[in-house]
Order: C-alpha cells, then sequence, then structure tokens
C-alpha cells in the first residue's frame, strides 16, 4: 500500500509543479467533485456533523457546503506540495498575520506559549509560517497510517527548526519543549473519546482534549488561539488571525474545565463565520452520539 500511495505523492507532486497552475488547479477541482460524489463513507460523516452544527439548514445547503469543502481540500492539497521547497521569505509572502500582536505580546511576557489551533483551513502552513516569522516551535501530531506519506510530511513540517512530537505517548515532550522556551502547537479539534473532558460544541455535548489547559496550568503558559483561513481577495494567501490569549491562571476553580471550554468556543466561532474549510470528516461528536453516525 505504501507503494501505491507514493506513487500517487509524487504524481501529483509532478502535476503541481510541472503543469500552469489553471490546468492543475481544474484537474484538483474535478478530483474534489469525484470524492463528493462517490465518497458515500465521508459524505455521511460530514452530514452528520453539519446537521448536528447547523440544524436550521436544508440538504441542499448541507450539499453545498460540502461540495465547497472538498474544493478547498483539494486546495490545501496542491498547496501543500508547492511549499516543499520554500524558503522562510517564500512562506512569509504566502500569508498574512492578523492581529499578531497577541502573540508577540505574549512571547514578550516570558511565560512559556502553547499555540492552539484546529483542522480549520490551511493548517499544515501555520507552523510554518509561525516559526519563519517567529522561531522555535514544536508541534504535536499523530503518525500516519502510511510509513512513507508520513516521512514525506514529516520533512515539510519539520522545516526552520520545528520539532515534532508524536500525539501518543509524547507529554514528556510537551513539558520539555516549553520548559525549553519554545512555542507549543496543539490541533484540539478532535473528539478525544475517554481521554476528554465533557464540554459543548455548537450546543452538544463533545469530549474536548484538555491537553492545552493542563500543560498551560502545569507550566504557566499562556494560550493563544490562532486559525489559518483562505484570504477573500486573493484565494493564494493564507490569513493567519491570532485571538486573545487564554490566562489559565485568572480563570480560579474548574480552569481546566473553563479553558477548554473557551478553546471549543474559539473553534465554533471561526467555524460559522466560514463552515467549508473546516474538516467535518472525523466523528467529532461520537462519544455522546455515536448512533448517529451508522
Amino acid at each position: 500500500m505504501d507503494k501505491f500511495y507514493l506513487f500517487l505523492y509524487k504524481f501529483f507532486n509532478f502535476l503541481v509543479n510541472a503543469l500552469p497552475n489553471k490546468i492543475v488547479l481544474g484537474f484538483l477541482n474535478f478530483i474534489a467533485f469525484c470524492f463528493y460524489k462517490f465518497d458515500k463513507k465521508h459524505y455521511r460523516i460530514m452530514s452528520v456533523n453539519l446537521g448536528f452544527c447547523f440544524p436550521n439548514l436544508n440538504k441542499n445547503e448541507i450539499d453545498k457546503i460540502i461540495k465547497s469543502t472538498y474544493k478547498n481540500f483539494a486546495f490545501f492539497a496542491y498547496d501543500f506540495l508547492k511549499n516543499q521547497n520554500l524558503d522562510k521569505e517564500q512562506i512569509l509572502a504566502k500569508v498574512n498575520f492578523i492581529n499578531s500582536h497577541f502573540l508577540e505580546n505574549s512571547l514578550s511576557s516570558g511565560r512559556p506559549i502553547i499555540v492552539q489551533t484546529a483542522h480549520y483551513g490551511n493548517w499544515e502552513i501555520t507552523s510554518l509560517a509561525i516559526a519563519a516569522k517567529y522561531g522555535k516551535m514544536s508541534i504535536v501530531g499523530r503518525k500516519l497510517d502510511s510509513e512513507v506519506i508520513d516521512q514525506i510530511l514529516t520533512k515539510n513540517r519539520e522545516k526552520f527548526d520545528i520539532e515534532l512530537i508524536s500525539k501518543k505517548g509524547g507529554a514528556k515532550e510537551m513539558l520539555m519543549a516549553l520548559k525549553k522556551s519554545r512555542m507549543l502547537g496543539i490541533l484540539v479539534d478532535q473528539n478525544a473519546g475517554n481521554e476528554g473532558i465533557e464540554c459543548k460544541f455548537f450546543g452538544k455535548k463533545i469530549m474536548h482534549t484538555p491537553a492545552a489547559s493542563i500543560f498551560a496550568q502545569k507550566t504557566n503558559a499562556l494560550i493563544v488561539p490562532l486559525f489559518a483561513r483562505r484570504n477573500g481577495g486573493n484565494s493564494s494567501i493564507t490569513d493567519i488571525e491570532f485571538y486573545e490569549p487564554i490566562d489559565i491562571d485568572k480563570l480560579g476553580e474548574n480552569a481546566v474545565q473553563i479553558a477548554t471550554q473557551m478553546q471549543s468556543d474559539a473553534t465554533k466561532k471561526v467555524i460559522e463565520a466560514k463552515p467549508d474549510e473546516y474538516f467535518w470528516m472525523h466523528k467529532k461528536f461520537k462519544h455522546f452520539y455515536e448512533e448517529s453516525y451508522i
């Protein structure tokens, strides 16, 4: 199977770098349409998730979001391939930082920094851009099932003094990164199952990872939410917007619960503004509503 994945990677990498952008994007839009029509498993998951989050939308409106979601992820795949060999200046030319003072002021405080985001928009460029502008960073990620693709992804993610920490069993490395004054990036939006804590998301119960909140409490870190989305005026530019830091030391009793709910709320807010850039393909509500995905 690895050989097949490697063939696909090399094939699309060749297309992206050898053909005019307009032709490549047209082809990728066709691939996205095919997934929309024939990927019944993920179509079902996406429909359920969108139904939970936007109960007032009819089937045609939900279908429109799903179709646009597939197109957006085709573009993000294209952008990932284009970013493979770019230097810091080239990466920074592809992003637009919004409200970066929230991160800069947090860095100036001298406290450890946890950057919290979600599988939203072009999240793969986020760590590259932040490390290119602000310096060393560690990010938490899950090892892919395909060894060869995982190696390719890791090589891209570890540019510009970025350290990749495995999501599974990486607690000590995360604490060490924060103690070494490395920014720590965590994706917090997927179903955490029995390892999570109960929060609300669009009014529904979910199990949200408390990792960012727990590490912030242990290390006196500030949590800086950020999200990356396509620029409305120039689709080749990614807007990376920072939000007001979460200072867990100021939240009193139940600080971990409150800080984790605030992270869930931040993700909800950005999704409401542009739902077709969210990764709707995971079973976000599975822990409490597993029967809905059957």
